[in-house]
């Protein structure tokens, strides 16, 4: 693993679906609630806006970079929240999709994230999301998001 590789997590998978179908999942608000998040303003233009809701606690905010229509969106990423140990805008997002037989191969890198513990988080939470987003683009149902609910405090 190079270097400039340790504070990244990087997640694939096959989508059985043409990329332009995969790309507006990535970059249509109510395509993307189907499987990541409670509520979601995009604005997939360059300096435009990226904020999910995944609950009322976890608030993903970031700005998007670069948008390729059915290639590549990146964005940056991080948490609202004083608490948090991932900021808004802190880490980067990268999805890039490839055309193959199958469908899409979806590449998502995500770079920034120099705690271990954050990077298993962020590695377990896409690789669900990812499962998720395939599920959702087949037509079926990928269920309650097991994060809607915000964790509640003891």
């Amino acid at each position: 693993m190079a270097v400039s590789e340790i504070d990244t997590v990087i997640c694939e998978t096959v989508i059985a679906a043409q990329p332009e179908t995969v790309f507006a999942f990535f970059t249509e608000p109510e395509l993307y609630t189907r499987w990541m998040g409670a509520r979601a303003r995009l604005d997939p233009r360059p300096g435009g806006t990226y904020a999910v809701d995944i609950n009322q606690v976890a608030l993903a905010r970031g700005t998007f970079l670069e948008v390729i229509p059915h290639s590549r969106v990146v964005f940056t990423f991080g948490w609202e929240g004083d608490d948090q140990p991932l900021g808004p805008g802190a880490s980067t997002v990268e999805v890039t999709l490839t055309p193959i037989a199958a469908g899409t191969h979806v590449r998502l890198v995500h770079r920034g994230l120099r705690v271990s513990e954050v990077r298993d988080q962020h590695r377990e939470g896409w690789q669900l999301y990812l499962g998720r987003l395939g599920a959702s683009i087949s037509g079926g149902d990928p269920g309650p998001d097991p994060n809607a609910n915000p964790p509640r405090e003891e």
